[in-house]
C-alpha cells in the first residue's frame, strides 16, 4: 500500500495509466488492497476498475459513492462507459442504475444504443466518439477544427478522419499525414477528387460479426474502423486497442476451452461455480476412459497370456495422445486465426496425415527396435510398430478433421475436442495394439 500511495504522490494525475495502478494494486493482499483503492485518483476509478481482473471490480465499486463513480464513468470513452455499467449491474443493479442517471443525457444516449448489440456484434464493441468533416468543408478549417478539439481533450487516439456528406453517409476516410499534403485553400472534396480510389475506407458493419470484423482489422492492418449501417450512415468507430483485447479474450477461451474449462467460471471466485464448470468434462472423461477400459477388458486372456503387452500398452496410447493433439492445437488455431478457408479441409487434412504417418513410420521403427530387444521377441516389435502407425494415423486425421466438423457446425472447434480425439486414439491404440497381438503373438 505504502508504494502505491508513494507512487501516486511523486506523480501528476494527468501522467498515471490506470494499468499501472492497476498492477500496483494487484500486488497488495486483501487487507492493504482495501485501503489502497481509496488512493486512486478520483477521475480514474472506473478506468482502474476495468483494467482490473473481474473479481476485483466489486472491491473497487464498492469503495466509492455512485456520485463519484458517475464523474470517472463521465470521463470514458462510450465503449468503455458501456462495458462498465454492464458489470456493473451484474455486480448491484441498484448502484448501477444510480450511477447510470447521474450521467448526462448524451452519455445515456450512448450507453442505451451501445447495449441494444449481441456481444457478438461489432456494434457492441464501437466508440460514438467520432472525428468527422464534410466534403465541403476546407482543408484550412478542419485542421482547425481538430486542434481546437484536440486541446480541449475532446478526442483522443485520432489518426483517421472520416468525410461524410450532408446525410451522415461516410464517403471517404483520410488518414491525418495525407490530410497533411493536401491544399489548405481546397475543400475536401476538390483535394480527395484528384485519387478517390485512394480514400475509399474499410468499413465494418454494425450487426456484422466482431469475428469478421478482427480479420479485417489484421488482413488490411488498421488502426481504426468505421463502423456503419446498411445505408452507409457512420455510427461510431472500432480502435486496434479494442481488437487486442478480443484476440487476447479470444485466445484465452481456447486454451480454456481445449483444457475442458470454462472463462467466466475461472474468473470467479465462486469455488463451487468453477468445480461444476470443471466437473461437466470430467465426467465426460470419465465416460471415455470407461469405454477405453472395456475395449482392454475385451482382451483379458491376450494380456493374461503376454504380460509385456501391459507394459508397452501406454506407450501407444501415450504417442497417439500427444500426436494428435499436435494436430487439433495447430489446427484450431488456424481456424481461429482464419488461415484455413471453407475450401481448404482436404489440404488440412491430408498434411496433418502425412505428417502424421510420418512420425508414425519414423517411431515405429525405433520402438519396434526397443520392444524386440527389450522382451527378446521379434514379433512383438513388429506388433508394437503395427499398432503405433496406425494409432498416429488415426490421431492425425481425427485431429485435423474433429475440429474443421465442428466448425462446419458452427461450434467453437476447441469445445469438446481434446475429450472426443483422446477416446478416438486410446481406443483405436488399444485396439489396435491389442487385436495385433491377440492375431500375430497367439
Amino acid at each position: 500500500m505504502n508504494k502505491l500511495k508513494a507512487y501516486l504522490d511523486t506523480q501528476h494525475h494527468d501522467e498515471l495509466h490506470p494499468s499501472e495502478i492497476a498492477n500496483l494494486l494487484k500486488d497488495l493482499n486483501e487487507k492493504s488492497f482495501e485501503e489502497a483503492v481509496q488512493s486512486i485518483p478520483k477521475e480514474l476509478i472506473a478506468d482502474v476498475a476495468l483494467e482490473l481482473p473481474d473479481r476485483y471490480f466489486e472491491d473497487v465499486v464498492e469503495s466509492f459513492t455512485a456520485q463519484e463513480i458517475a464523474e470517472s464513468v463521465s470521463e470514458l470513452e462510450s465503449d468503455d462507459q458501456t462495458d462498465f455499467i454492464q458489470e456493473l449491474e451484474e455486480v448491484d443493479h441498484e448502484i448501477a442504475q444510480e450511477v447510470f442517471e447521474q450521467l448526462d443525457k448524451d452519455d445515456q444516449a450512448d450507453i442505451l444504443h451501445l447495449k441494444q448489440y449481441d456481444e457478438d456484434e461489432a456494434g457492441a464493441y464501437m466508440q460514438t466518439e467520432v472525428y468527422t468533416a464534410k466534403l465541403q468543408h476546407t482543408v484550412k478549417d478542419v485542421i482547425k477544427e481538430f486542434a481546437k478539439l484536440r486541446k480541449q481533450d475532446e478526442l483522443e487516439n485520432v489518426n483517421y478522419l472520416f468525410v461524410v456528406d450532408e446525410k451522415n453517409i461516410l464517403r471517404y476516410g483520410v488518414g491525418l499525414d495525407n490530410l497533411l499534403v493536401f491544399d489548405f485553400d481546397k475543400t475536401l472534396q476538390e483535394n480527395i477528387e484528384e485519387n478517390p480510389e485512394k480514400y475509399k475506407p474499410v468499413v465494418g458493419y454494425n450487426h456484422e460479426k466482431i469475428d469478421d470484423i478482427v480479420q479485417k482489422f489484421q488482413e488490411y492492418d488498421l488502426s481504426s474502423m468505421p463502423i456503419v449501417d446498411y445505408n452507409g450512415v457512420l455510427l461510431g468507430r472500432i480502435t486496434s486497442d479494442d481488437i487486442y483485447d478480443i484476440i487476447n479474450e479470444q485466445a484465452t477461451d481456447q486454451m480454456y476451452n481445449l483444457a475442458g474449462v470454462n472463462d467466466d467460471a475461472e474468473e470467479d471466485d465462486d469455488i463451487i461455480k468453477a468445480g461444476k464448470s470443471r466437473a461437466v468434462w470430467l465426467s465426460v472423461n470419465l465416460v471415455t476412459a470407461i469405454v477405453a477400459s472395456l475395449v482392454i477388458g475385451m482382451f483379458e486372456e491376450t494380456l493374461q497370456s503376454i504380460v509385456a503387452l501391459a507394459i508397452l500398452m501406454p506407450i501407444v496410447a501415450s504417442m497417439g495422445g500427444n500426436a494428435g493433439t499436435q494436430s487439433l492445437t495447430v489446427v484450431v488455431r488456424q481456424l481461429a486465426l482464419g488461415d484455413i478457408a471453407k475450401h481448404d479441409a482436404y489440404r488440412t487434412i491430408k498434411k496433418e496425415v502425412l505428417l502424421s504417418l510420418a512420425n508414425g513410420l519414423f517411431f515405429a521403427i525405433i520402438m519396434g527396435i526397443i520392444a524386440a530387444i527389450w522382451f527378446d521377441k521379434g514379433l512383438l516389435g513388429v506388433v508394437i510398430g503395427l499398432s503405433m502407425i496406425i494409432n498416429l494415423l488415426s490421431a492425425g486425421f481425427f485431429g485435423s478433421m474433429v475440429p474443421l466438423l465442428l466448425k462446419r457446425l458452427d461450434i467453437d472447434p476447441a469445445i469438446g475436442s481434446t475429450v472426443i480425439l483422446t477416446t478416438v486414439t486410446d481406443v483405436v491404440g488399444f485396439m489396435s495394439f491389442l487385436g495385433l497381438a491377440t492375431l500375430i503373438l497367439l
